[in-house]
């Protein structure tokens, strides 16, 4: 079976810097893309940014320039470094993974908090 372990989460002042990561382990033929996503309070799980096995890139709008997605392949890990945090990017993050076995399927993390607040 697939896991997804998420950390890096936490509280950070305005203006501050984060970075989160995911590693997925198990059985895992290919890896197609790994991304996150958040969700707020009382609001729906949103994009943040995705990153293909061929590393193109997709953004949410709110967090162009200031967020960025990266990844290991040899440790089937994704980064996402956050600069310049806002208020608004308070969330839990999770972690997606879209795996090919035996299938094609979506894993997700169990979330991490990233709270940002003076």
């Amino acid at each position: 079976q697939v896991q997804l372990v998420e950390s890096g989460g936490g509280l950070v002042q305005p203006g501050g810097s984060l970075r989160l990561s995911c590693a997925a382990s198990g059985r895992i033929f290919r890896i197609n893309a790994m991304g996150w996503y958040r969700q707020a309070p009382g609001k729906q799980r949103e994009l943040v940014a995705t990153i293909t096995s061929g590393g193109s890139t997709n953004y949410a709008d709110s967090v162009k320039g200031r967020f960025t997605i990266s990844k290991d392949n040899t440790k089937n890990t994704v980064y996402l470094q956050m600069n310049s945090l806002k208020p608004e990017d308070t969330a839990v993050y999770y972690c997606n993974a879209d795996i090919t076995n035996s299938g094609r399927r979506d894993y997700w993390g169990q979330g991490t908090q990233v709270t940002v607040s003076s």
